[in-house]
């Protein structure tokens, strides 16, 4: 590196801890030998540099010189720090963490190597009247990712890595020596290693080859990878999972409340491989009914600080694409020792209640079991037995459905909305490639298992809130959901008024009623998805916290995870925590707990964006071979350079261009959800039925885009 180009950033640095030592003392007033002194630098070359720094930091206005040399900054709050929001051209605004301050803009020359997600520290200009706030990155905190999926570029002498992520700008130049045996065009992993100061592009390494472009494991591997799943498990947690006993002693029976001789049966996908719940259903004397809510006993098997339990921790979720599942702990748990199959016993961890004839709790209890499942049930057979009223353990299925539906009445008596979104699911061939679509239908048998699954995380949760007295309440991992935002409900209500929908938005409690109207009346409806989607969207975000807040969708004042611990780390810590307080444990820390939710919902986000990333690879290969194909479709998006359309034939959704619809020149309005024309004002509006034809698929990118057939 050259002299010159090492100096400045010496001086970049220099620089940093100059304005860093105003900022720590209350912005004294400071000189030279002040700041010198304070930054322990005594030899007279550095001093002079100081000085330097301070005469070219009031020269643009950071600092002002109160008497001669004297500084003082101009204003505190210079520097704040931020998350990177990359925008398609380059530039970027910085997401702070204070909620009422503006996000920042960065010209693209002032972003300093900073990449989408990264967290950084700015430094904001001093803003003129009427002008946005812009800034420069000074220095990268902590980077949000140094893992890309993409494609090798290969020459003679090195090699260039495309990144597939469209907010990844720059491309990584690749040492020969450290290709790892990729070959030209091959879909890999790469890992910045380094990245020059003065360097146009990052240096990096592949990692490892996933395989030939478009083949279905590279792909899917390739969405994992992307959104930083592992592929599979490190050596020592499988040597861990492996050395577990799988013999349940007499003294652990014992410790435990014995369900055996029960009635229990699992209900579930006809494809799913690890059960984690199980009901038990007896007739009381008193003419009550006894419904036990049996669920894994994972914590049980994995030791708190174990390589498992920080594995598991770290990928927090399983993660479901198109054609499988990329589970949270190895097969050995998930689909041996912690699954409830049938005819095996099984430790759990269990929410019991007696329910009188209207599903009114009388009694509950919360423990350590030992269950034996009976026979295991597929929604389909259950459904079976609801609708013809005979089969196995038909009286108790029976019974069950009743009191899950009085259960469902009241939930939205007192105000939960019921969203069904469709649930997309696709037919395979034996290479993974999809031959059909359909929607996956919800039926009594999905709702029978979901009521009670809610009302054991309801009541677990209400339990512990009532543990410690008063302000002591006891730390606890809530499931909390936000009520929406006023204006967003308003936009959304003025919306659905155009499919003739009245949403009514006085109370919570009202607004609730009448979206359970609407999704009631709109399903089976060509508009269903849209509305549905955009009711969603107008909603706030479920998340994982210690803050024992409602839940707004479900009208629970208390709600957490406690049925799924074989593929949530949530239910895991809900298990740890209520086992602790059962025996009369203190209150647990709670910014430790906090950290590890704010992690959880994080996880769980980008596993439902890689679970999307992977239907829309599915719907682009779908419609490959059906380009030049007309359909019907429902606008679903806009946006200001197109809009989106959903086929209503198979759910894919692609893009119309604006630059391709000739007739007229279109534009954005935000405020209706609307692409209108501005010489013909011919208006096409989210929710209006369309013919496309399908004009191009890029399975690379995930595209799929429409021309629109104009009458």
């Amino acid at each position: 590196m050259s002299k010159k180009k090492n100096n400045s950033s010496i001086v970049q640095v220099l620089t940093q801890m100059v304005l860093d030592i105003f900022e720590q003392n209350g912005n004294t007033p400071l000189n030279y030998k002040q700041v010198s002194a304070k930054l322990n630098v005594r030899d007279p070359e550095s001093r002079d540099i100081i000085f330097d720094i301070l005469k070219d930091e009031a020269k643009k206005s950071v600092l002002k010189e109160l008497s001669p040399g004297k500084f003082q900054l101009l204003e505190l709050k210079t520097f704040i720090e931020g998350k990177v929001d990359l925008t398609n051209d380059g530039s970027a605004f910085i997401v702070t963490d204070d909620e009422f301050e503006s996000d920042i803009f960065i010209a693209p020359r002032k972003l300093r190597n900073a990449l989408n997600g990264d967290r950084v520290k700015v430094y904001v200009y001093a803003k003129s009247k009427g002008k946005r706030k812009e800034g420069e990155v000074i220095e990268i905190l902590q980077r949000a990712k140094m893992e890309f999926t993409g494609i090798v570029k290969l020459s003679e002498r090195f090699a260039f890595f495309i990144p597939d992520d469209r907010k990844m700008m720059h491309d990584i130049f690749i040492p020969i020596s450290e290709l790892n045996g990729a070959k030209n065009g091959i879909k890999a992993v790469a890992e910045i290693t380094d990245w020059p100061t003065e360097a146009k592009n990052p240096i990096g390494r592949i990692k490892y080859v996933l395989g030939a472009q478009g083949e279905n494991d590279t792909e899917m591997n390739a969405i994992l990878a992307e959104y930083g799943f592992p592929l599979s498990f490190p050596a020592e947690v499988e040597h861990e999972s492996e050395a577990i006993s799988d013999v349940i002693t007499q003294e652990e029976i014992a410790r435990r409340r014995d369900f055996r001789n029960i009635t229990t049966f699992t209900i579930d996908p006809f494809d799913a491989k690890d059960f984690d719940d199980a009901l038990s259903f007896k007739q009381l004397e008193n003419g009550n009914y006894e419904v036990g809510i049996h669920i894994a006993d994972v914590s049980h098997y994995i030791e708190p600080d174990s390589a498992l339990d920080k594995e598991a921790l770290e990928r927090a979720t399983s993660v479901y694409l198109v054609d499988r599942v990329i589970p949270m702990l190895p097969e050995r748990l998930s689909n041996g020792l912690c699954s409830l199959r049938p005819k095996e016993e099984k430790l759990c961890f269990s929410a019991v209640f007696e329910l009188d004839e209207n599903a009114y709790i009388i009694n509950e209890w919360y423990g350590k079991t030992i269950i034996y499942s009976d026979r295991r049930f597929t929604y389909e057979d259950v459904q079976e037995v609801i609708e013809n009223k005979a089969g196995d353990f038909v009286n108790e299925i029976l019974k069950l459905n009743e009191l899950a539906y009085k259960l469902r009445e009241r939930k939205f008596k007192n105000g939960a909305i019921s969203f069904e979104a469709t649930e997309i699911k696709f037919k395979l061939d034996e290479h993974g490639k999809p031959t059909g679509v359909y929607v996956k239908e919800r039926k009594d048998a999905h709702k029978l298992i979901e009521d009670f699954m809610l009302l054991a995380n309801r009541k677990v949760a209400e339990h512990v809130s009532k543990m410690g007295k008063g302000k002591h309440r006891y730390t606890f991992v809530y499931r909390t959901h936000d009520s929406p935002k006023p204006d967003a409900l308003a936009n959304f209500a003025q919306f659905a008024a155009r499919f003739g929908y009245k949403v009514n938005t006085k109370s919570d409690k009202e607004t609730a009623k009448s979206l359970n109207f609407l999704m009631e009346d709109v399903e089976g409806k060509k508009e269903q998805n849209v509305l549905t989607q955009l009711a969603i969207r107008s909603m706030a975000k479920a998340i994982y916290t210690t803050k024992a807040t409602s839940h707004y969708g479900l009208a629970f004042d208390h709600y957490t995870h406690f049925t799924s611990p074989i593929r949530r780390y949530p239910d895991v810590m809900v298990h740890r925590l209520l086992f602790h307080y059962l025996n009369g444990g203190q209150s647990a820390n709670a910014d430790y707990y906090e950290k590890l939710c704010s992690h959880s919902s994080q996880m769980e986000k980008k596993a439902a964006d890689a679970e999307r990333a992977s239907i829309k690879y599915k719907q682009a290969e779908y419609l490959k071979d059906q380009v030049g194909n007309i359909f019907t479709g429902i606008i679903s998006g806009v946006t200001e350079w197109g809009m989106y359309v959903e086929i209503i034939e198979n759910k894919c959704e692609g893009m119309i261009r604006l630059r391709d619809i000739t007739d007229d020149f279109y534009t954005l309005d935000e405020k209706n959800y609307a692409i209108i024309g501005q010489r013909k004002k011919k208006i096409y509006q989210l929710g209006d039925e369309v013919q496309i034809k399908v004009k191009n698929v890029d399975l690379t990118k995930k595209q799929i885009d429409f021309s629109l057939i104009q009458e």
